[in-house]
C-alpha cells in the first residue's frame, strides 16, 4: 500500500507540475511571462542583471548587456552571466542618465552613456556630468579597450537622454537622443530649434536621430545649415528608447514617448520631423514647424528666407509626417524590432514587434503590402489605441516586466530584456528541445520534490524486494 500511495502522490506532483506549466504559459496562475500563441513558449536565459538597458549579440551564444547605474558591460556566454564585466566606466545615474546604449560591428563596440567625472551616481550629490557621450571600443581578450570619443552631447537634464544605437544597412551609426527636457521643470529651459521652437537655440545634437560614420564623421547633410545639423537624420523627437531597421525595405522606425498621452510608432524617412514640441500624436490643421535651414535668430530676415529658399531648391529641409500608431493612454513603448526570422512561425516573419515598459507587453504589428504603414483593424483601424483593452488582438506576450529592449538573436529567436534584470527568449515549442532553459525557482522546487518522492519510492520498493527474498 505504501508503494501504491507513493506512486499516486508522485504522479499527482508531476501531473500538477505539467498543468502548472500550462497555466503559467497562459498567464492564469502567476505573474510569470507568457505568450498568447500556444505554439510558442517562453524560456529564461539569465537573471541577476542590475538595471539593464540594452543588449547586443556578438554571436549566437554570446550577448553583451549594459547596466544603467553601474556603468558596466556584462557578457552572457552559453546562458551564463560572466562574473566580471568587460568594461566599467563612471556614469551619472540620476533618473534616465547612465549606461544607455550598445551596438557592435565586427570587433568594434559602441557605447552611449552619461559620463561622470567623479564616480557612479555622483550627479545625485550635485556633481555635473561631463556629457552624454558615444565611444567606440575594441573587443580584445575579453575586455573593451582603446575607447575613442565619437560624440560629445549635452547632459543638461537627467531626463530624455535617449541612447539607443543601431548600425544601419549602410554601415553607419544611428543614435537617438531625447530633447534633454525635465518634464517637471517649469519653465522648461532647454529649448532648441530641433524641438520646433522657432528663434531658439541652434541645434546642439539633442531632440533627434543622429547619423554618423563608425569613426564619428557626418554622412550627409539632409537638413542644410551648419554643424551639427549635418549630423541629423531626423528631429522633432521628444523622448525615445527604441529604433529599428526594416530588413525588407531598409527603412528606419522608432518608438516615442509622449508627455502624458500620445506615445508613438513612427516610420522615419531622411529629414523626418516628428513635430515635437508643436505636436504630439497626429497634427492638427494649424501647426508651425521649423523646417530648416534658416535656424538662426535671423530666420525671418531676408537672409534667412533666401537661405531657406536656396536649400529647398536642393531638396533639403525637414519633412513632417504623422505617426503610424498612437497610444492615447501611455504604454511607454521602448524596444522595437523586426522579426526577420521564421523561427516563431512563418506568420510572424518580418512583423514589427514593440515592447511596453508600462505593461510588460509585447505588441505584434503586421505591415501593409508596401511596408510603409501598419495593417490595423477593428478598434485600431484609426491608428489610435484609446484603451489598453483595444490592443488585445495585437498582444503577443505579457508579464515580461518593464521591457527595455527586444532583439532577434542569430538563432532566430526573440529575446526580451527587462529592467528588473531578466532576459527571456521566445521560441516555437517544437524548437525547445534544442535549447536548455534556465529553470525558475518554482520549477526547481517541483523537480526537487519529484526527485525526493522518486527516491523514496525506489527505496521502499527495494526494501519490499529484500523482504520478499527472505526465507519464510
Amino acid at each position: 500500500m505504501l508503494c501504491v500511495a507513493l506512486v499516486l502522490v508522485a504522479s499527482t506532483v508531476f501531473v500538477g507540475q505539467a498543468n502548472m506549466q500550462v497555466l503559467a504559459q497562459q498567464g492564469t496562475l502567476s505573474n510569470e511571462p507568457y505568450v498568447t500563441d500556444q505554439d510558442l513558449i517562453v524560456q529564461t536565459v539569465v537573471t541577476g542583471l542590475r538595471l539593464p538597458t540594452d543588449m547586443e549579440f556578438l554571436s549566437e551564444n554570446d550577448i553583451l548587456v549594459v547596466e544603467k547605474d553601474r556603468g558596466t558591460v556584462r557578457r552572457i556566454v552559453n546562458g551564463t552571466l560572466l562574473p566580471e564585466p568587460l568594461l566599467d566606466v563612471s556614469v551619472a545615474s540620476r533618473a534616465e542618465r547612465g549606461m544607455l546604449g550598445i551596438a557592435a560591428a565586427g570587433q568594434s563596440v559602441f557605447l552611449y552613456f552619461t559620463e561622470s567625472p567623479a564616480g557612479d551616481g555622483s550627479d545625485n550629490a550635485g556633481v555635473e556630468p561631463l556629457g552624454n557621450r558615444l565611444y567606440k571600443y575594441e573587443l580584445k581578450d575579453g575586455h573593451l579597450v582603446n575607447g575613442r570619443l565619437l560624440l560629445d552631447l549635452p547632459a543638461v537634464s537627467s531626463f530624455h537622454n535617449g541612447g539607443k544605437i543601431k548600425v544601419g544597412p549602410d554601415g553607419n551609426l544611428y543614435v537617438i537622443v531625447g530633447d534633454q527636457q525635465d518634464p517637471g521643470q517649469v519653465p522648461q529651459l532647454h529649448r532648441t530649434t530641433t524641438q520646433n521652437v522657432k528663434n531658439s537655440v541652434y541645434p546642439d545634437g539633442t531632440g533627434g536621430i543622429l547619423r554618423i560614420t563608425q569613426d564619428g564623421g557626418p554622412v550627409q547633410n539632409v537638413l542644410g545649415g551648419e554643424h551639427p545639423t549635418d549630423l541629423y537624420y531626423a528631429y522633432g523627437i521628444r523622448n525615445s528608447f527604441g529604433i529599428a531597421f526594416d530588413p525588407v525595405t531598409g527603412k528606419l522606425w522608432d518608438t516615442e514617448n509622449g508627455p502624458d498621452r500620445d506615445d508613438e510608432i513612427n516610420m522615419v524617412e531622411p529629414a523626418f520631423n516628428g513635430g515635437w514640441r508643436a505636436v504630439q500624436g497626429f497634427a492638427g490643421p494649424d501647426i508651425e514647424l521649423v523646417e530648416f535651414p534658416g535656424t538662426s535668430a535671423n530666420e525671418k530676415s531676408l537672409y534667412g528666407i533666401a537661405e531657406q529658399l536656396y536649400f529647398r531648391m536642393q531638396g533639403l529641409g525637414g519633412k513632417y509626417s504623422d505617426p503610424e500608431f498612437v497610444w492615447r493612454i501611455p504604454a511607454v513603448p521602448t524596444g522595437i524590432v523586426f522579426l526577420d526570422s521564421d523561427k516563431l512561425g512563418e506568420e510572424y516573419r518580418d512583423d514589427l514587434l514593440v515592447g511596453s515598459f508600462k505593461y510588460g507587453a509585447i505588441y505584434d504589428f503586421e505591415l501593409s503590402d508596401g511596408r510603409t504603414s501598419l495593417e490595423l483593424g477593428g478598434a485600431l483601424t484609426d491608428k489610435v489605441e484609446n484603451s489598453p483593452d483595444a490592443s488585445e488582438d495585437i498582444i503577443l506576450g505579457m508579464n515580461f516586466g518593464p521591457i527595455v529592449d527586444l532583439e532577434i538573436g542569430p538563432d532566430g529567436y526573440l529575446y526580451v530584456l527587462s529592467i528588473d534584470g531578466k532576459l527571456h527568449r521566445i521560441l516555437a515549442a517544437t524548437h525547445a528541445a534544442a535549447v536548455v532553459p534556465e529553470l525558475s525557482d518554482g520549477m526547481k522546487a517541483h523537480l526537487f520534490l519529484g526527485a525526493m518522492l522518486a527516491a523514496t519510492i525506489a527505496y521502499a520498493w527495494a526494501v519490499r524486494k529484500r523482504q520478499s527474498m527472505r526465507p519464510r
